[in-house]
């Protein structure tokens, strides 16, 4: 099938969405399926939680790791959406029985503190500037995705109609941003264990080149800046797959490590 009206789309966006909504695993979606009509399918998804009540709580990046892109098979830079309703406190207690195949990762968190809107003709370098310039806060957070797709497979097109695998995300506290960001060990610990280490390079080569890359993707695809919203600039680590009672931490060299403890158990069961 290639989708060629908007209620193709919105059809599509209605299954991921009661995928999501249900923790429902569902099939792949036609290799057809292109990536312009991806983010068009993403964005009837934000639609629908929007229309139930939820607010949009800025982007968030996917793939900007070379570990994450060879863990998911992948070799280009994606953006999703957040709200509201995927925010889990620091330190607080994430439910797994709310998702599929959940998997956390070490994040850099960005806080937009004015609203950054592109102008007529702007070029990516002037508006990742202007992006850089409105950032006031920076944090360590987590971030949880869940592929709501069958076995964790999917294309990119897939992933990206899917909201980038979105589901969570965590916060820890902020600092005053702009600061060295680059260069920064970084580890994932699970119930005091590190499970994975890299640095804050990781991230396209240093996290502030995450403006760029999300500079490029609002002017083609419309992305929302708002004030006081979040960026999540990527993981800078392979995700660890989640099971119940596990304590996570994110701790990054200079900051306050993120945490949260995971409780019951994702409605698919992974071996090993």
């Amino acid at each position: 099938m290639s989708p060629e009206t908007r209620d193709d789309l919105v059809g599509i966006a209605r299954v991921l969405d009661e995928a999501e909504r249900t923790a429902t695993p569902t099939r792949q979606l036609d290799a057809k399926l292109d990536i312009d009509h991806a983010y068009q399918i993403q964005r009837q998804i934000r639609n629908l939680r929007e229309q139930r009540g939820e607010s949009y709580a800025g982007p968030k990046l996917g793939f900007t790791s070379e570990s994450k892109m060879k863990q998911m098979g992948v070799s280009d830079i994606i953006v999703g959406f957040l709200t509201d309703a995927m925010a889990v406190n620091d330190g607080g207690t994430l439910d797994l029985s709310e998702m599929v195949h959940p998997r956390i990762e070490p994040e850099i968190v960005f806080h937009i503190g004015e609203t950054v809107i592109p102008e007529p003709d702007e070029t990516i370098e002037s508006l990742a500037q202007r992006i850089h310039d409105a950032t006031d806060k920076v944090a360590a957070g987590l971030e949880i995705i869940d592929s709501r797709y069958e076995a964790f497979r999917f294309s990119l097109s897939d992933v990206v109609a899917d909201n980038t695998s979105a589901a969570r995300f965590v916060v820890g506290s902020w600092q005053d941003f702009p600061r060295e960001i680059d260069g920064l060990l970084a580890e994932l610990i699970i119930d005091g264990q590190v499970i994975e280490s890299s640095t804050s390079s990781a991230i396209l080569g240093n996290p502030v080149k995450a403006f760029a890359q999300l500079a490029s993707m609002t002017l083609k695809y419309g992305f929302d800046l708002p004030a006081d919203s979040v960026i999540l600039a990527g993981s800078m680590t392979a995700a660890a797959y989640l099971r119940p009672d596990m304590a996570i931490e994110a701790r990054v060299e200079g900051f306050q490590s993120a945490t949260v403890t995971a409780a019951n158990s994702p409605t698919v069961i992974e071996e090993g």
